[in-house]
């Protein structure tokens, strides 16, 4: 099982809300049926229907009618749901989440797009990808329903649901003709699990280089590579630090954003600091900020479940976790185990190479020690999944993306390039941090 939607624990949910699952691998279609998918509130089942994706990727709960308010319901896949080699599940499967009191009625929107709108230089080998600013429904996201083309002609792929639930992937069969202009588009048969349709169309354009990208897909950040910091819960200085880009903070106040001697702006949607080449976001600051930090935070949530999901490392527990001094070459890393950086490391690849690194424990760099980039490899493209706690020492340096499930800490005179985008909280220690180049 890959993820749930909504999540175990999830609250506030709509009384129209689809129930979705993502599995890690694909199932055999014909077992998946409400023998096998239960939605129940107590020990009575809800009335609905099932249906799976195409691919057996995902399944997804309809209810007949709208759900209950403000009430706890369980979801259940069952042994009998059995993967595509005859496999059933371990063992049962269950979460639990909360109604709220209303439906949602809000149309889902595109927050993020790779290739970007009008990029350039784009890998022939490039998988189109969209995020979304909410759970979508896998059986909307089809090929008649996003499409990519060059010119007139459609190029032929396959169209598949990210194991966030709020992203949908297109893999092209052939790679992309070089030097050559291509646009993707969505219809507006395209839903979330509410039943809510894009408002409009949405299309989007990128032109191929003529290199192929090693690695994995490159980690959908959606709004949420907007900021240089955003966490949950606090953002701290200890003056001076020095932040390049914009922070944000949500569901946390602004009285959680310490250090940085804010001044509001006279329109009160975000406040300055002469710490911060950027502006500073808060939950309670104007409109729009508050519905913007929400979606920032659901995409910095689903990117961080997208790279602890990405199956098959290239890589696995490579030196036990003490990865100093190594020269780390494009690709999936895996540990189950904190990583130390005891002595510097360089991060050697291509400008459109990419590397996910995953653990479960913590990510520790030894004061003064390096991360170095070689060979053209960019920031933007390197991602630290952290299930731990995070710190950079003293004096350190820092290069790429950390999606941290707790804190991250950037002790005296540490410095990075990259983002620290958290789940808890980023401590500055007279440190310095600077967003990646696009």
């Amino acid at each position: 099982m890959s993820s749930t939607t909504p999540a175990d624990g999830a609250g506030d949910v709509p009384l129209n809300a689809k129930v979705s699952a993502v599995f890690s691998e694909a199932m055999e279609l014909g077992s998946l049926t409400t023998a096998t998918f239960l939605v129940k509130q107590g020990s009575t089942p809800v009335s609905g229907s099932v249906a799976a994706g195409a691919d057996g990727m995902t399944v997804i709960f309809t209810p007949a009618s709208n759900l209950a308010a403000s009430t706890v319901f369980t979801g259940t896949l069952t042994t009998q749901a059995k993967a595509s080699a005859g496999k059933g599940l371990g063992t049962d499967h269950t979460w639990s989440f909360t109604t709220g009191t209303t439906a949602d009625k809000t149309p889902p929107r595109v927050s993020a797009t790779n290739p970007s709108s009008n990029g350039t230089g784009v890998p022939i080998n490039a998988k189109i990808t969209a995020t979304f600013s909410k759970a979508m429904d896998p059986l909307s996201l089809k090929s008649a329903t996003f499409t990519v083309k060059q010119g007139a002609t459609p190029v032929s792929g396959t169209v598949s649901y990210g194991s966030t639930g709020t992203t949908v992937i297109f893999t092209p069969t052939n790679s992309l003709a070089g030097n050559t202009t291509f646009t993707a588009a969505l219809t507006t048969d395209v839903m979330d699990l509410a039943g809510n349709a894009l408002a409009s169309a949405f299309s989007w354009s990128f032109t191929t280089g003529t290199n192929v990208a090693k690695g994995p897909a490159a980690v959908s950040l959606g709004t949420a590579g907007d900021y240089v910091v955003l966490a949950k819960t606090a953002i701290s200085s200890v003056p001076s630090s020095t932040v390049t880009g914009d922070m944000g903070i949500s569901p946390a106040a602004a009285s959680y954003l310490t250090g940085f001697s804010l001044v509001a702006d006279a329109t009160n949607v975000f406040a300055t600091s002469s710490q911060l080449i950027g502006k500073a976001y808060a939950a309670n600051y104007a409109v729009p900020a508050p519905a913007n930090l929400t979606t920032a935070i659901s995409n910095m949530e689903s990117a961080y479940s997208d790279a602890a999901g990405r199956p098959t490392p290239d890589f696995t527990e490579l030196s036990t976790g003490n990865i100093g001094g190594l020269t780390l070459v494009p690709g999936l890393y895996k540990w189950t185990s904190t990583v130390t950086i005891p002595s510097d490391v360089v991060i050697s690849g291509g400008e459109n190479d990419v590397w996910i690194f995953q653990t479960s424990g913590d990510l520790t760099m030894s004061a003064g020690k390096n991360v170095t980039l070689s060979g053209g490899a960019r920031a933007k493209n390197i991602f630290w999944q952290v299930a731990g706690k995070t710190t950079f020492g003293a004096s350190s340096h820092f290069e790429g993306i950390v999606l941290s499930k707790t804190e991250i800490t950037l002790q005296t005179g540490a410095t990075m390039n990259g983002r620290a985008l958290a789940q808890t909280q980023v401590s500055l220690q007279q440190a310095a941090i600077t967003q990646p180049a696009p």
